[in-house]
């Protein structure tokens, strides 16, 4: 089974999986043409963390293929530019590329393939075209005066002839193909061997002709970037070689009989580890589903998790320990109350006190740098969710299990093509992840050399009964953690099945900061889709939550594959006609 994101990468991890390949090898290929099909929403100057179980091996792994800061990015540096925060588009918010390399430590441990043949699928659709989405169309319009004005080089990548490419035409990008091309061709040369040649991919990637070239581009080349001012890069090529992906244990929790696995706090996935553990003795079995107090218990219960996010994760010493144990959430569970809450309230855990950053006040967002005035807001943000609420498009998800019961949930995201000046001789542009860095010392998410951004990117997977049951994900920024615990509680609680729980109305909180310049906050708002019953939400506003109705398919964009007895299941999200679950 695989389902994801887009059909298309749905459709290659099924073709995997049917010439032999196992699942990791399947993921490996879908992810790569995710990128070449929803190049608005990931590139390959981005991210990928990923959780896998391996049957061989008998247990849960993360992949981190999350890239650091630059040396050169230091608290400081961004000061003497007159900077108090990290820009939202441009070069300044680079951190290493760390998506081929994530991408690549899975083929190598876990998968069977050669390099050629996973690249293959993405080679032959940068080559020969993809059919242009209706948000790919939307998004290169939204920003064609920013390319035309200021990013030459992605107007020459992205407006071919001069125009935005219209909903339903074909779009190619050979520059990538032939990036991708080379990858291979220096592998082969490099060695005869699978494993060598994984290796001298890497090294290209890395130490060879794409760190060579992104490094030039950083230090040659400036742009203009969401703080209204033309600034150059701080990524450099010893930055590149000195990053490597990694294996890590995840972090887990466990929940009426099911164990929630997910990466560490240099993520943003352990707030669903303390969502479930706020809920864990709150009742929802006895709540109506989707009626009032459920949604409002889950949402509470969400506002108090994100709040310990913004005061406790990072790339540093955080106290999971404390942060999930049974006494600081039944002290925490006490805060929950009848009436929505329009505080941001971190807790203490093991009697630390919580260091918030300095925020924007709340609904001031709009006077940002970049965002109002004469330049609107063009690249800006996470590509999910506008601010008022409305989804503009996806990060990228995709999930894998094969005939042996390995399984995958993987969230690659970053470099999308509105977020930074496209690099002409690899055809793809660097990401902006640094953006969630806080340029606050004291901090935990404060920008250090070498570090990790807290990221929002949230695969999951779970057990039941201590076997191997669940991978899911979504996109989504600062709602991934929401609209999946949203789709999880629907099976564990409402007892729907996969695609039940996929089409079940959607809801998520904006209560808390944004992880996205310019980090505005709206207290009290809570998302719902219309067909949430009315009187459900007359109640919830009575309760003090403002509730802002959206259309009846808009919020989520989740997909799912499980292993349940003798069957694999999978299903995947209808919303904007794009996501694709595909079994035999």
């Amino acid at each position: 089974m695989v389902a994801g994101t887009h059909w298309l990468a749905s459709a290659t991890g099924m073709g995997v999986l049917e010439r032999g390949g196992n699942a990791f090898d399947a993921a490996v290929a879908a992810g790569f043409v995710l990128q070449v099909a929803e190049p608005h929403l990931n590139g390959p100057g981005g991210e990928v963390p990923i959780l896998l179980w391996s049957e061989a091996e008998q247990k849960v792994s993360v992949v981190c293929g999350q890239g650091t800061a630059p040396a050169a990015a230091t608290i400081e540096r961004f000061a003497e530019l007159g900077l108090d925060v990290v820009p939202g588009t441009g070069l300044l918010a680079a951190t290493v590329p760390g998506a081929f390399g994530g991408w690549m430590l899975l083929l190598e441990r876990w998968g069977t393939w050669s390099l050629a043949d996973v690249l293959a699928p993405a080679i032959h659709y940068a080559e020969h075209g993809v059919p242009v989405l209706e948000r790919i169309s939307a998004t290169i319009e939204s920003v064609e005066g920013l390319f035309n004005d200021d990013w030459p080089t992605s107007a020459a990548r992205w407006l071919p002839g001069g125009n935005v490419p219209a909903p339903g035409s074909k779009l190619a990008n050979p520059v990538l193909a032939a990036t991708y091309r080379r990858v291979v061709a220096e592998a082969e040369s490099a060695s005869s061997t699978r494993e060598g040649q994984l290796a001298a991919a890497r090294k290209a990637w890395y130490e060879g002709f794409v760190a060579e070239a992104v490094a030039a581009f950083c230090a040659k080349t400036a742009w203009r970037d969401s703080s209204g001012e033309v600034h150059g890069g701080l990524l450099t090529g010893d930055d590149l070689a000195g990053w490597t992906a990694t294996v890590e244990e995840p972090l887990t929790f466990d929940y009426h009989g099911h164990t929630v696995c997910k990466t560490g706090p240099w993520g943003q996935g352990p707030v669903f580890l303390q969502q479930l553990a706020l809920l864990k003795d709150l009742g929802l079995d006895a709540a109506d589903f989707l009626g009032a107090d459920y949604v409002h218990t889950v949402t509470e219960a969400a506002k108090l998790a994100f709040a310990d996010r913004e005061a406790w994760y990072g790339d540093t010493d955080v106290p999971m320990s404390d942060l999930l144990s049974p006494a600081y959430n039944a002290e925490r569970r006490r805060l929950i109350g009848p009436h929505a809450s329009l505080e941001l309230r971190p807790g203490a855990p093991g009697g630390r006190a919580p260091r918030l950053p300095d925020f924007p006040d709340p609904g001031t967002a709009g006077d940002a740098p970049g965002l109002s005035g004469a330049r609107s807001p063009q690249g800006v943000g996470e590509p999910t969710v506008a601010r008022d609420g409305t989804v503009k498009g996806d990060t990228c998800h995709v999930d894998v299990v094969d005939r042996f019961g390995n399984m995958v949930s993987a969230t690659p995201s970053g470099g999308w093509l509105q977020s930074s000046p496209t690099i002409p001789e690899l055809g793809f542009c660097l990401g902006t992840r640094a953006q969630m860095f806080w340029l606050q010392d004291g901090v935990a998410a404060a920008l250090r050399p070498g570090t990790r951004p807290r990221t929002t990117l949230s695969p999951s997977f779970a057990l039941r009964d201590g076997r191997p049951w669940l991978a899911f994900g979504t996109p989504g920024g600062d709602q991934q953690d929401q609209w999946s615990l949203a789709f999880f509680l629907a099976v564990v609680h409402g007892g729907l099945n996969l695609q039940e729980a996929i089409d079940a109305p959607m809801f998520h909180s904006e209560h808390f900061p944004s992880s996205f310049y310019p980090r505005g906050s709206r207290p009290g708002v809570l998302h719902v889709e219309d067909r949430v019953d009315p009187g459900v939400v007359a109640e919830l506003r009575r309760r003090g939550h403002e509730v802002e109705v959206q259309d009846p398919w808009s919020l989520g964009r989740l997909s799912a594959v499980a292993r349940d007895g003798a069957f694999l299941k999978a299903a995947a999200n209808p919303r904007g006609a794009q996501g694709y679950a595909a079994g035999r």
